[in-house]
């Protein structure tokens, strides 16, 4: 074996060697695993769960941290943008952070393929309605969010 190779299944520490086993990164078990419906549980609770979420991160009392693990990286960073921007316009017309009081009026789901669910949740606040489209895909056994769009 050249030195190069034992540099990648080798690591040294406080002068001791021990023996790591190579990964290699396009190895399926180290990937998202897509989840087909029957492992998957109802998607109704977290459809409104996270649209009461969003709402509430875009109001500017939760933060978005809390929904990491529900959401893709894509959304995750739109989320985070549409985020910063609406604390923007509070901090400039003076307006405190304040938590929205909406009424989940309805959620219309289907299921193009197994294991993705696409939804709009119907909400209704004070002022106005608005939907809130939502792309579920099964990953690894839970369902995440690929899309989501507030109409």
């Amino acid at each position: 074996m050249s030195e190069p190779e034992q540099a990648d299944t080798a690591a040294v520490t406080d002068g001791r060697t021990s023996a790591l086993t190579a990964v290699d990164p396009d190895d399926d078990a180290f990937t998202r695993q897509r989840s087909g419906r029957r492992e998957l549980p109802d998607p109704e609770p977290l459809l409104i769960n996270l649209t009461r979420c969003v709402l509430e991160i875009l109001g500017g009392i939760r933060d978005l941290e809390q929904i990491g693990r529900w959401v893709t990286d894509e959304v995750y960073m739109a989320l985070r943008t549409r985020a910063g921007i609406a604390a923007r316009a509070r901090a400039v017309k003076r307006i405190p952070a304040n938590r929205p009081v909406v009424t989940i009026a309805r959620v219309l789901m289907t299921e193009p393929c197994d294991g993705i669910i696409e939804a709009v949740v119907i909400v209704h606040g004070r002022a106005r309605s608005r939907a809130v489209a939502i792309r579920l895909e099964g990953l690894d056994h839970r369902w995440r969010a690929s899309a989501l769009s507030i109409l």
